[in-house]
């Protein structure tokens, strides 16, 4: 029997969350926010006066903010790169070998970004970091090994294990702000530097740790590593690779490719009998909303909102940013342990509902700065604005928009659905500098309108509920939809028909289970 470190089972999965997972997610949420706390440094400024909106005014200050959206921005625009070219490599270098590409070229980037000493190559570092983090960051939701678990977990547990994503990138974004505040205290490069050379560090550990770790058993299917993955899933349930639950679990991977068939990046644009496009649409709306909700704005620009619509000192404004992103990592917690209870759906109106209220609440508050009542009020709504995102959406939207995705083109719609993330992004963070300086506190209703207007009526029509059900009886669901609202009616009819098996997994029962899996298959046309 298989081995890796002496472990298997559940103490397996346990050690790939620990040694895997978190430094993947901390690398991602800490070079998500570390540039962002650097705009207004004296060194970064007098560097690059291109970017400079702490000493410009007027028509200067307009023209920089442009400059500085951009150069901000790239980082995504190379990540979206990074995530859609997934969708060419990622079925053929196979997990593992993507993400360890991924560390590779985010480091080099990261090495261009902290040695600059001119405004192109600074650019460059950025997009090429991008371009890395792109490629881990589309690869991470259908490798359980190295960030997601979504193809080798319990459906009961799966909710749980995901959402610890949100804990931990919400943990790379607060060690970027804490280190940010240290080194705002030093002079010279060095302020600046060190910020930027330090992602190297969560880098190395991703390269060196993911060879150690199991391949996707349904990724060694789908290529047709049958043993390899009979050896794998041995190892994750503990048991011998005779057993008849490993074989068991093996035809249900396989009945599931030969009901979505062999996909092709083309075929996520057209929808079969499986739906295809459905649930790529689904999947890129999720990411989108994701980013649409306003997280960015907060998240890129903190110190600036501290700074400049609150009036806050740079110091203090630093110290309040590191403690959101703490605040936040505590509160992916509550949806870890809920989302197994409450469900996706539910969840995720929640986020929406909070979200839009925060922002309208904080939009009120900030064009009030000369009132020291509404700045608190304004710090104490951007605290529960990180509550309602880290319970609706952090984690929840990398879980979602992968276990929607059936098996045979997991890859390219997790590619498509990662690049509607870095996309809108992209947009977000280009454009709120502009915002800012353009509409001030009005810019922060745009964000309001969003989650009420768009993503909480969304969510409700089209979303089906997906919680304690496998991978393969989600694949049931979009079989059996006829339209694109169908899929919430499906759901609730297959789940009405269940009952809630060992370790919280939903059976599906009555009428759909009188016929087998091999019947199901030869009735798709």
């Amino acid at each position: 029997m298989q081995q890796y470190f002496g472990l298997r089972g559940k103490a397996l999965s346990n050690a790939l969350v620990w040694a895997v997972i978190m430094p993947a997610y901390l690398l991602f949420g800490y070079d998500n926010g570390v540039a962002g706390g650097l705009l207004d440094l004296p060194a970064w400024v007098e560097l690059f006066p291109e970017i400079d909106t702490v000493n410009t005014v007027g028509a200067q200050k307009k023209h920089n903010s442009h400059i500085q959206g951009t150069v901000v921005a790239v980082y995504t625009l190379g990540a979206l790169f990074g995530a859609l070219s997934c969708a060419l490599i990622g079925d053929w270098l196979g997990r593992r070998r993507t993400i360890m590409l991924g560390a590779v070229v985010t480091s080099i980037g990261s090495i261009l970004q902290c040695s600059t000493f001119s405004f192109p190559q600074l650019i460059i570092g950025r997009f090429i970091t991008g371009l890395g983090l792109g490629a881990i960051s589309a690869t991470a939701p259908n490798w359980k090994v190295e960030v997601s678990q979504t193809e080798c977990s319990r459906a009961g547990h799966r909710g749980f294990v995901v959402m610890l994503e949100g804990l931990f990138i919400s943990g790379g974004l607060a060690i970027q702000a804490w280190i940010n505040f240290g080194f705002s205290h030093t002079t010279g490069g060095l302020s600046w530097r060190f910020s930027l050379a330090f992602s190297l560090f969560f880098t190395i550990i991703v390269f060196f740790s993911v060879p150690l770790w199991p391949e996707s058993p349904r990724w060694l299917v789908k290529v047709g590593r049958i043993e390899e993955a009979r050896h794998v899933l041995a190892a994750l349930d503990d048991v011998s690779i005779d057993s008849p639950v490993i074989a068991q679990e093996l035809r249900e991977i396989e009945i599931s490719l030969e009901e979505t068939g062999k996909g092709t990046f083309r075929d996520i644009f057209r929808n079969g009998p499986a739906r295809f496009a459905n649930r790529a649409f689904i999947a890129a709306i999720t990411q989108c909303f994701q980013q649409m909700s306003g997280i960015n704005v907060l998240g890129y620009y903190q110190t600036t909102i501290f700074r400049t619509f609150l009036g806050l000192d740079s110091s203090s404004a630093r110290i309040l940013s590191a403690t959101v992103f703490m605040w936040q990592a505590l509160c992916t917690l509550i949806g870890a342990f809920t989302i197994e209870r409450v469900g996706r759906r539910k969840l995720m109106i929640f986020g929406a509902a909070g979200m839009g209220l925060c922002m309208a609440l904080i939009a009120g508050c900030t064009s009030h700065p000369s009132n020291h009542t509404a700045v608190h009020a304004a710090i104490a709504f951007v605290y529960l604005f990180s509550l309602f995102f880290a319970t609706g959406f952090l984690g929840l939207a990398f879980l979602y928009s992968s276990e929607i995705a059936p098996l045979s083109v997991r890859t390219p719609i997790t590619a498509f659905s990662t690049t509607s993330t870095w996309l809108f992004t992209f947009t977000v963070v280009e454009a709120t500098p502009t915002g800012f300086n353009s509409l001030g506190f009005k810019y922060f209703i745009i964000y309001a309108a969003i989650n009420w207007f768009l993503i909480l009526p969304t969510v409700y029509w089209i979303f089906p509920e997906t919680q304690g059900l496998h991978l393969e009886s989600i694949d049931r669901i979009f079989i059996e939809s006829k339209n694109i609202f169908d899929p919430v009616r499906v759901a609730k009819r297959l789940r009405a028909n269940a009952v809630v098996g060992k370790d919280g997994d939903i059976q599906i029962e009555g009428e759909e289970k009188e016929k087998s899996l091999d019947e199901q298959t030869e009735e798709v046309p």
